[in-house]
């Protein structure tokens, strides 16, 4: 359930919405099975027309951003990140992007701290509870997260002490009208959604006055 999880945050209308999950930690007894399994989703993706029903994976929304995101695909190759399947534009015409798929990726890589906006996988394995939160609290982002274990102790522990506005166990993408929405640090400031949301439409007026003498 995890990898498909993994599969669809990342995918969902070609990492263009800002909570995707571009950066994975993977825990290291099923790692290279993980980025295997990433792999062939990634590589099953089928490009093309919005229109065909066979069609799941659209294009990006300009050349520039096209651009933007095969210049930071080539960074990740040029910093060692190993690529594992894409990386490069699909066809010659349209702002089609290859499903990308990186392994090994360092945190201080261009492609693990910065928002892409595009269909690249960023994948990087742990060994400790500890180190993991370190690794993944170390962003200048925190719109959201997302937390996939069997142990329910564990998720309680890592979602709270992950620096990011919404936090998903064993799912991802769900949102509903009643729960607030919105990020930490440079994701944003306010919420969007539940009662927080109100606040944003709120003005709040303080009257001071000086009382000559007192009533009661």
């Amino acid at each position: 359930s995890g990898i498909n999880a993994e599969y669809g945050k990342q995918w969902y209308q070609r990492r263009v919405r800002g909570c995707a999950g571009s950066r994975i930690y993977v825990q290291e007894g099923i790692y290279d099975k993980f980025v295997g399994e990433m792999v062939k989703k990634a590589q099953a993706r089928v490009l093309g027309d919005p229109f065909d029903p066979r069609t799941n994976h659209g294009a990006q929304i300009d050349q520039t951003q096209l651009n933007k995101i095969i210049g930071l695909v080539d960074s990740g190759v040029r910093q060692g990140a190993s690529l594992q399947c894409g990386g490069g534009q699909h066809g010659e015409k349209g702002f089609y992007m290859q499903p990308t798929v990186f392994a090994d990726v360092k945190d201080d890589m261009d492609i693990s701290t910065q928002e892409i906006f595009g269909p690249v996988m960023q994948i990087s394995p742990f060994k400790t509870m500890e180190e993991v939160i370190e690794r993944a609290n170390n962003t200048n982002y925190g719109l959201a997260a997302g937390v996939f274990t069997k142990n329910v102790d564990k998720m309680y522990q890592v979602s709270s002490a992950l620096k990011a506005g919404h936090v998903w166990g064993n799912t991802y993408n769900v949102l509903v009208a009643q729960s607030p929405f919105g990020g930490y640090k440079e994701s944003g400031f306010g919420r969007d959604l539940g009662e927080y949301a109100l606040h944003s439409y709120t003005e709040v007026k303080c009257v001071t006055m000086a009382v000559p003498q007192k009533t009661s």
